[in-house]
């Protein structure tokens, strides 16, 4: 495809993926408005992504299943912003249980704006091009963590919370068109995309896997081909382990940010300016290592070991922010991002270099939903815990980083491709 149509992607992505960010702060501040609780407003949050485990594979199957994969995320996104108006609608006008359950509903479409776009990249950049493209496109995800809060916090403040859900939901929607007209599969249509294999650089394949043609076996077969094609190669394994592992520290790491803002930075508020910090040099590391020039491969490390090595500069970080002073904490920000930016853009490459095609889609969105899963199960675990010990929260979150790194090492031990189990 040529290099507008990817700048095309990438800002509808960038979209998209805003108002992804931008839609659970809102609907907790909506919930709140409403009902006065926090409690009902943190359920509401919950229900929104408590069932990405479950919509994550399911989407996975159908993307890999349709010739025209495009046309089903733009309805996957089209559905999740309908829910989203939806529970706004409802808010103090319906039983919250009702709520709740249109919000669970909501959340099966969730994955959709992040593993469900970039399990198309290869079909919109040529083979050259996929290592930049691949961290232009974790770039999207720290734009969007650094702009969504922003923007959902000035929506409330200045027109009400219900405007910063109707702000997620213009964003979003805004990503339908490109979405839409992504290419097809081999055989769609001339020049859609490049042949399945060589997209990731490691050389075309052969077999089943790499050939497209029609999809015989059930859904729920292709949706067992997919965890299976995980848990057999060692790579896509490890590198799943470790991100999950490091989505759950994040997730404590965010619950702990108002307390640690209002002991060591003079408010709880301030507390989301490290958040804002950690995304600013995130995005910076991901910049510079989009700009390393694909022709020198000595410049770029393996991105298995990318994935391990941006755990342990997390855990680092987290432990540096246990000491609670100023001077550790800014520290930490500078780790954790260095961490965290090039660690989202080594999964990538790990999955599109090991997912063979009729599985890809499988692959993006199972892991992204199994992160989804354990960012939640780490902000559930670390609020009761803050209560008993900060510090202590911060360094379990550590040791879970240290656990995520060891986990895919053991993992990359072998190197095993999927291509040929799961047929």
């Amino acid at each position: 495809m040529k290099r507008r149509y990817a700048h095309v992607y990438l800002a509808a992505a960038t979209a998209a993926r805003t108002g992804d960010e931008m839609s659970g702060p809102a609907l907790l501040l909506a919930g709140l408005a409403a009902s006065g609780s926090t409690v009902q407003a943190s359920s509401l949050l919950a229900a929104l992504t408590v069932t990405a485990a479950v919509g994550g594979p399911v989407l996975g199957v159908f993307l890999d299943r349709a010739a025209r994969p495009g046309r089903l995320l733009a309805a996957a996104l089209a559905l999740y912003a309908a829910g989203l108006t939806l529970i706004l609608s409802a808010l103090g006008r319906l039983p919250p249980a009702l709520v709740l359950a249109i919000a669970v509903g909501t959340g099966l479409f969730g994955p959709a704006l992040s593993g469900g776009w970039t399990a198309q990249l290869p079909r919109v950049v040529p083979p050259e091009w996929l290592p930049r493209a691949t961290a232009l496109d974790a770039m999207t995800f720290g734009a969007a963590s650094l702009t969504g809060p922003a923007l959902t916090g000035t929506a409330a403040g200045l027109l009400g919370a219900p405007a910063a859900v109707v702000l997620s939901v213009t964003l979003i929607g805004a990503a339908l068109p490109v979405a839409w007209t992504l290419p097809g599969r081999p055989g769609t249509g001339p020049g859609t995309e490049p042949r399945p294999g060589t997209a990731a650089g490691t050389g075309p394949e052969t077999g089943p896997a790499a050939r497209p043609g029609p999809r015989a076996g059930t859904v729920v077969g292709d949706l067992t081909a997919g965890v299976r094609c995980i848990g057999r190669s060692p790579s896509l394994a490890g590198a799943t382990l470790t991100s999950v592992a490091s989505c759950t520290a994040q997730g404590m790491l965010i619950t702990c940010t108002p307390v640690l803002g209002a002991r060591s930075l003079g408010g709880t508020g301030r507390g989301a300016l490290l958040l804002s910090g950690v995304a600013v040099v995130s995005l910076v590391a991901n910049a510079v290592l989009a700009r390393l020039p694909a022709r020198l491969p000595g410049c770029r490390p393996a991105p298995d070991l990318v994935v391990r090595i941006g755990a342990l500069l997390q855990a680092a970080a987290l432990a540096l922010a246990a000491t609670g002073r100023p001077a550790p904490l800014a520290a930490a920000v500078v780790l954790a991002g260095a961490g965290e930016g090039p660690q989202l853009t080594a999964l990538f490459a790990v999955r599109h270099r090991e997912a063979p095609e009729r599985l890809r889609g499988q692959v993006f969105t199972t892991g992204a939903s199994l992160k989804i899963t354990g960012f939640a199960l780490g902000a559930a675990v670390a609020g009761p815990m803050i209560g008993r010990s900060l510090p202590g929260t911060l360094l379990t979150a550590a040791g879970v980083q240290v656990v995520g790194a060891l986990s895919g090492r053991f993992g990359a031990a072998r190197q095993v491709k999927c291509g040929t189990h799961g047929k």
